[in-house]
């Protein structure tokens, strides 16, 4: 008799594409993993209302969702709305209250209104101006993983990451993070596992120990 599978659902980061999963391999026999990819929201969408829609690309019941960084803002959201195995959190935050302060500022002023977000429409004339080969390097690899630059996007998902409201880390969630990663800079407290050496792109740097871990944290 075929045993049931277990259907791991993985959300990238912001304007991630689900490519940066490419290098997660769990055993076939027991996990079939599906990538989402985000959407264009509506004029003035909520984040819980975007989370809903989400929910409709799911379509499996009992699953597994991983989401990384803003991804994992949003299947935290989508969480509340369904029935799941398991919730996996990654580079992330499981709260307002560890946003980085000057995120907190931002939200405060409203800056995060007056983000340059046309410029990764165009990365190739952003290259054009990187100051040096690192900064360069660094654009192309955001063009590999990048999906989404669409402005509308951008603008409601640096809003949405800015004023998110959650209080409490979400019950029973497993939270990783990385102890050197930049962006997220105060998630490592609390029950979180931590991965040293980890930075806020570790999906794809520390890609072996997602593939040797994942298996026994979900089945756990």
């Amino acid at each position: 008799m075929q045993k049931e599978l277990i259907h791991l659902y993985m959300m990238p980061g912001m304007a991630a594409d689900p490519t940066i999963f490419n290098r997660i391999k769990l055993p076939e026999d027991q996990f079939q993993i599906h990538w989402l990819e985000w959407m264009i929201p509506y004029e003035e969408e909520s984040l819980e209302t975007y989370a809903k829609r989400m929910i409709g690309k799911i379509k499996h019941e009992n699953v597994v969702l991983l989401g990384v960084s803003f991804g994992g803002v949003l299947v935290q959201e989508m969480s509340k709305f369904m029935n799941l195995r398991k919730l996996i959190v990654v580079s992330s935050v499981k709260s307002k209250h560890e946003l980085p302060k000057r995120m907190k500022i931002a939200k405060f002023m409203k800056a995060y209104k007056f983000a340059p977000t046309q410029l990764l429409s165009n990365l190739d004339v952003l290259k054009k101006y990187a100051f040096n080969d690192t900064i360069a390097k660094r654009i192309d690899l955001y063009k590999t993983y990048l999906a989404v630059n669409d402005k509308r996007y951008l603008d409601w998902a640096l809003k949405q990451m800015f004023c998110w409201e959650q209080e409490e880390p979400i019950p029973g969630a497993i939270y990783i993070h990385g102890d050197n990663d930049a962006v997220f800079t105060h998630s490592c407290v609390g029950d979180c596992l931590v991965i040293q050496g980890g930075t806020h792109i570790m999906i794809i740097l520390k890609s072996q120990w997602f593939n040797e871990n994942l298996p026994k944290l979900i089945l756990s």
